[in-house]
């Protein structure tokens, strides 16, 4: 399979490596300083884009190569606010496109872990959940993308939540309280807290590779499927 990578810092660098040890061809590499080569993605030397850049180039560089009809595969957060105009785009263009806060298996897993435990603990309102997510220095937004999710799906699952907010104060607000430090790859724990105890569940990554591995299984499930897609019909839990 030939996969062009937008974005070449570190995540870049991992997915590179991993994609050359399963036996595909990084056939372009688009960087701040390469910019120029976007225009030349195409079907006939890529299959399957992966897209890891920055916030604020995430939709032009997405939406350029679904107009050059390359699937695309995006794990850029802090740009999802524009993601209807990329749907509708993907749509109008007959393209392929998946976007996801984090490609790990297990923070998938995670996240579906996650849902459940909500919708039972929902039942009990003396417990109150918070949200804790610790990244390296170099990550630019704040709260991550997987803190996000792992909020939005305890507001859509639970009766009492119907926000999020960094640091919240108020009684329907679930609080993220985001950390950055020095070599962490990243960890996210959810309490659950009451009176009486307290539940936790915890993710942590030991290294960049578990995303890197996500995203070139998915680019490899995705290349010849037509659609929008989540990571919910690539893992079927």
């Amino acid at each position: 399979m030939d996969i062009a990578l937008i974005g070449y810092g570190k995540m870049g660098k991992s997915i590179e490596k991993i994609a050359t040890e399963r036996c595909h061809h990084i056939s372009s590499i688009v960087d701040l300083d390469s910019q120029e080569k976007l225009s030349e993605i195409a079907p006939d030397n890529t299959d399957v884009v992966i897209e890891f850049s920055n916030p604020s180039s995430a939709f032009d560089n997405i939406g350029a190569c679904l107009r050059q009809k390359v699937p695309v595969i995006s794990g850029t957060t802090g740009w999802l606010n524009q993601l209807p105009d990329i749907e509708a785009l993907c749509v109008a263009h007959q393209g392929t496109f998946l976007t996801a806060s984090n490609f790990s298996l297990g923070v998938n897993i995670f996240f579906k872990l996650n849902e459940w435990l909500s919708q039972v603990i929902g039942q009990f309102p003396d417990y109150k959940i918070e949200i804790e997510e610790t990244h390296h220095l170099q990550k630019l937004d704040k709260p991550s993308g997987t803190a996000i999710t792992l909020a939005e799906d305890i507001i859509k699952t639970h009766p009492r939540y119907r926000r999020w907010a960094l640091d919240a104060s108020k009684e329907n607000d679930v609080k993220i309280a985001s950390f950055r430090q020095a070599k962490v790859a990243g960890k996210h724990v959810i309490n659950y807290h009451s009176s009486i105890d307290t539940i936790a569940i915890t993710h942590e990554a030991h290294s960049r590779e578990g995303f890197a591995l996500g995203a070139v299984l998915v680019a490899e499930w995705i290349q010849d499927k037509k659609g929008i897609f989540t990571m919910n019909d690539f893992i079927k839990i």
